[in-house]
């Protein structure tokens, strides 16, 4: 925690984070209506792993100094509503310039500064924009911001708005209204959500939406990278470094122990055609003791074929080679050893979290491996077997087959 002085000569408190690498691009937190809590600082991390030096001021700190409250506990939203019904909005916006300020002399700071606000900090990150200047803001599921309109000609540097098509705080005449005032404004971009709710971002929270959240944040550190620079998002880790050694463990070495130190305690693993995997550590363990590493064929081969490294990303595109002499419950749970070999073109996106792996979404075709094992007929369904993997990597290989049979059948 550090303290900073607001324009009233008040000292407020600020939990910091900072990333591995710095200095670093700024970026300013502010709070959802129930303090700075875990969720806020967990949030506050996350933003520091990804390469920002990160400040979230306690903006109850008048009445509460220091308080953490529970939205899932009734007593504890009942507080926070209080808190935020007493909160003077205009000292609440002056508290943020000040941490802004802070932000930008902060010995760990160094070029631009940005701010992003939940709920109660998606309104003043709006006010923020339009009194203070930060260099981008982004703002979540903003309470009230169409009470402060007039405010918009102001706004003179990027903005990001996130709304909810089911927040009963925004219903759809405000929606409405926000996109009147903001569709041609310069600055001002906002991102719709028609099927979530308020605090669709909120981990653990009772209306969290996971994939919505996940669009939002690449959205949101998209929107961060362009307008804060590139080296705020990527943190200067090596992405490719850590992956590699993660799959080391796993393929090479087959040490389950290593495998999930690579990861962070709450990643999860799932391989989407068969939905096998694990979410978090202990079940992961589980996993990749009994079903996955134990049960890779010993001749396994994997032949890169392309590598896109993001912000936060690795996407590897590869062939997967190996022969079914073992039983391979990640990917063929319950087929016995067919003794055949299979090709097949498998992608695999990782993200990553700081410098450990967050989660794995893994795609192969398994109708390519099922008619490859002679579990599935291609013959009379449209499907194809080995040459997709062919195809992959020789571009000579004739594509439109199964239209041309298509056809053929038709005639």
């Amino acid at each position: 925690m550090i303290r900073i002085k607001t324009s009233d000569g008040r000292s407020m408190g600020a939990y910091v984070a900072a990333p591995e690498s710095v200095p670093a691009p700024g970026l300013l937190l502010i709070q959802e209506i129930f303090g700075v809590n875990d969720t806020m600082r967990k949030v506050a991390d996350d933003f520091a792993a990804r390469g920002f030096v990160v400040i979230c001021p306690d903006l109850f700190f008048r009445d509460e100094p220091g308080i953490e409250l529970d939205e899932r506990r009734e007593a504890d939203r009942k507080r926070a509503f209080d808190l935020y019904e007493k909160l003077d909005e205009s000292q609440a916006v002056a508290d943020c310039g000040a941490a802004l300020s802070c932000l930008r002399d902060h010995a760990d700071c160094a070029g631009p500064v940005g701010a992003v606000g939940y709920c109660l900090g998606g309104k003043l990150a709006y006010l923020l924009s339009a009194r203070y200047d930060p260099d981008c803001a982004v703002g979540y599921y903003g309470v009230g911001i169409e009470k402060a309109l007039s405010e918009a000609e102001n706004i003179r540097s990027p903005l990001l708005l996130h709304v909810a098509g089911r927040d009963p705080f925004c219903p759809a005449p405000v929606r409405q209204g926000l996109h009147a005032a903001f569709d041609g404004h310069e600055y001002v971009t906002i991102r719709d959500y028609p099927e979530c709710d308020h605090a669709f971002a909120r981990a653990g929270g009772e209306h969290f939406d996971e994939a919505a959240a996940e669009l939002a944040g690449l959205r949101t550190i998209d929107f961060l990278r362009d307008h804060l620079g590139w080296r705020a998002a990527r943190s200067g880790v090596n992405f490719a470094a850590l992956w590699e050694e993660h799959v080391k463990y796993e393929f090479e070495t087959r040490n389950y122990e290593d495998t999930l130190d690579t990861m962070v305690p709450d990643a999860y693993v799932n391989h989407i055609p068969t939905l096998t995997g694990g979410v978090g550590k202990e079940e992961l363990g589980e996993f990749y003791s009994k079903r996955f590493i134990p049960q890779m064929p010993p001749d396994t081969e994997m032949t890169p074929v392309s590598r896109t490294i993001g912000e936060d990303r690795l996407v590897d595109e590869m062939i997967f080679k190996f022969t079914h002499t073992i039983e391979m419950d990640w990917m063929l749970p319950g087929v016995k050893p067919t003794g055949r070999r299979v090709e097949v073109p498998l992608v695999a996106i990782v993200h990553f979290r700081g410098n450990k792996l967050a989660h794995e979404h893994i795609y192969w075709d398994q109708a390519s491996v099922l008619v490859q094992l002679g579990l599935l007929d291609d013959s009379t369904l449209p499907v194809m077997g080995i040459k997709t993997a062919r195809k992959v990597l020789d571009n000579s290989v004739a594509s439109n087959e199964l239209i041309a049979r298509a056809d053929e059948r038709r005639s």
